[in-house]
């Protein structure tokens, strides 16, 4: 069962997500061969200025 954690800036709507995680299971059932049932889609929210590369703000 794939589990696809998909974190993201706060401020999308509702009908974005939903729109997000139906594409990416098509194309997690695609590719990996299951069924949309198998796939399970979570988002997790955190502000921009929590997000760091190379030790350094985004």
């Amino acid at each position: 069962m794939p589990i696809i954690a998909i974190s993201l800036y706060p401020g999308r709507t509702k009908e974005q997500k939903d729109a997000f995680a139906r594409a990416v299971t098509d194309a997690a059932v695609q590719m990996l061969k299951t069924k949309p049932e198998h796939i399970i889609i979570t988002y997790d929210e955190r502000p921009k200025e929590d997000w760091y590369m190379a030790g350094n703000p985004l």
